[in-house]
């Protein structure tokens, strides 16, 4: 046992490889691809550090080749999510006591691991199951997921070294205790980075896990557990468990040892956990933590002064990098009347430009939508808003399904700021425009503001300092994260902590010590060194 006051080291963020042609990353992931796509393994659930086989499987394939099955993954019930419960709660006695240099040595290590071995397998695994091209997996499976598993070591220092002033003759003290229960992390498919986050943030501090990831990101999933447990993680500290959400969600949710709840996914989800939590209180030995991020609607919103090139481009990274599968992705785009003809004209001929398919060709920007019920809601926006007076398709519109869940980036405008894509979380590759009449600005601001129940990203384009800050006050609220002449998508760890609130979630700040906060009970400890040895008080001495 160590006496020291140790420091981990200073974190960085993980440099972004390029994977030029020639480069030696991209013969290598290349490589790693190809095998990996050639290859169809069997993934267990993985409960107490034993791989468990069910016999009840689902096929994880590949979105932009819906035909091409990568695994065969065993499917979780009842018995396996309360045998998972039971190994964390195992697990907790030994980890909840370990040091905590020694826990948070072990995703240390394996932020090397990532960054360096097994970078191409998990980089691979999102590009194949996912539909990520090559530059989104390495800013999301590797960098991101590096960068947590780097910083948040060093933001748990920061709460523990977070101690009380102590009165001359007392010695305060505040122990930071994992909780007593179990975390149950639900994890969305659109970055790995937050599927490796959400189970491992909880554990850094002493907490044990039951893991569900999405079934649209069962593949890279599993690969993470497997470099955890590389870097040394003890059996039933994370336990993997795949399956549809109810068979899944509601033992985990009805059991009294849930300590908390650390969640990525729909609003709509959200909401029903919470419900099932607050509307069954009385079973729980605590009440349990419920963190969530669940999306948004998110904005650009240009001012006349705005850089038209800056401007387009963002709105095109912004909207349609990934697919526009991501939480922070631009959806609504509101432009001043007199810029509007020259960004019109640059907008279609950008998305006209824009390359997609299979992720394997590199010179891809887009890949495909998640599965099929991703692929309907885009065909069924683009078709309301054919079918919409006030709404027409600018670029874009087609959809083809036959090989894989394809949707055209699609530029959208309306003359009407209320039209559902305006408002409706699309996760897709729809960006809808509305162009306001350059001396309606303040009125548009407080459109923007109002218009949606989210509140996660937004981005104002000015060059007028003025619009600037005035446009920070009036949508103080309407993003948790806010950019200033920059695309609303790209949240670096260490650098903006990720988050909204309103319908976007609990604002609890993945990536930074607000999160980490969440996932410890306090212990307040006074010690007395003289103590006294007789209750009574000086006043209590009668007058001479």
């Amino acid at each position: 046992m160590s006496d020291a006051l140790s420091a981990v080291p200073s974190p960085h963020n993980e440099p972004v490889l390029g994977y030029a042609p020639g480069s030696p990353e991209r013969a290598a992931l290349k490589a790693r691809l190809a095998a990996m796509a050639a290859e169809r393994v069997e993934v267990p659930c993985v409960i107490g550090g034993r791989d468990v086989r069910t016999g009840r499987t689902a096929p994880a394939v590949m979105p932009h080749d819906h035909h091409h099955v990568l695994a065969d993954v065993h499917l979780a019930g009842g018995a396996e999510v309360g045998a998972a419960i039971a190994a964390a709660g195992e697990a907790w006695h030994d980890w909840s006591r370990m040091p905590w240099e020694e826990r948070l040595a072990v995703f240390l290590r394996a932020a090397d691991l990532l960054s360096g071995p097994w970078r191409h397998t998990v980089n691979a695994a999102t590009m194949l199951g996912q539909s990520k091209t090559v530059h989104q997996a390495e800013v999301d499976a590797a960098c991101e997921l590096a960068d947590f598993w780097r910083f948040n070591p060093f933001y748990a220092t920061q709460i523990y070294a977070d101690q009380p002033v102590s009165a001359p003759g007392t010695w305060n003290r505040m122990d930071y205790r994992p909780l007593e229960g179990f975390v149950f992390a639900v994890t969305p498919f659109n970055f790995t980075s937050i599927a490796g986050n959400l189970p491992t943030a909880p554990a850094m501090m002493g907490d044990t896990v039951v893991w569900k990831p999405a079934s649209t990101s069962m593949l890279s999933a599993y690969y993470v557990l497997r470099l955890l447990e590389e870097a040394g993680l003890p059996p039933g500290v994370v336990n993997l468990v795949y399956g549809r959400g109810g068979e899944v969600g509601a033992p985990a949710l009805a059991h009294p040892r849930l300590g908390g709840v650390h969640f990525t996914g729909s609003t709509a989800v959200f909401r029903e956990i919470w419900r099932t939590v607050g509307g069954g209180i009385e079973r729980y030995a605590d009440y349990p933590r419920i963190v969530g991020e669940t999306g948004g609607k998110d904005f650009i919103v240009a001012h006349p002064t705005a850089d038209v090139d800056a401007l387009v481009t963002a709105a095109v990274r912004g909207a349609f990098e990934y697919q526009g599968q991501k939480c922070s992705a631009a959806s609504r785009l509101y432009v001043p009347r007199s810029l509007w003809p020259r960004v019109r004209e640059r907008l279609v001929a950008d998305v006209e430009s824009i390359r997609m398919g299979d992720i394997a060709d590199f010179t891809n920007f887009m890949g495909a939508v998640i599965d099929a019920a991703s692929f309907a809601t885009q065909r069924q926006a683009i078709a309301d808003a054919e079918a919409d007076p006030h709404t027409e398709v600018l670029v874009g519109g087609q959809c083809d399904d036959s090989v894989g869940y394809f949707v055209r980036p699609t530029v959208l405008v309306t003359s009407d700021p209320s039209f559902r894509t305006m408002r409706e979380e699309l996760f897709g590759p729809v960006l809808t425009t509305f162009v306001y009449d350059d001396d309606a600005w303040d009125e548009t601001l407080r459109l923007v503001d109002s218009s949606t129940p989210y509140g996660l990203t937004g981005a104002v384009f000015a060059r007028d300092r003025a619009a600037i800050v005035h446009a920070a006050e009036v949508l103080r609220h309407a993003a948790g994260n806010f950019y200033v002449n920059d695309k609303p998508t790209g949240a670096v760890v260490g650098q903006q902590p990720f988050g909204g609130s309103r319908a976007s979630g609990t604002n609890d700040k993945a990536g930074s010590r607000w999160n980490l906060m969440r996932w410890v009970s306090p212990r307040a400890t006074k010690e007395l060194f003289d103590p006294p040895r007789d209750y009574r008080y000086p006043f209590l001495a009668p007058d001479e």
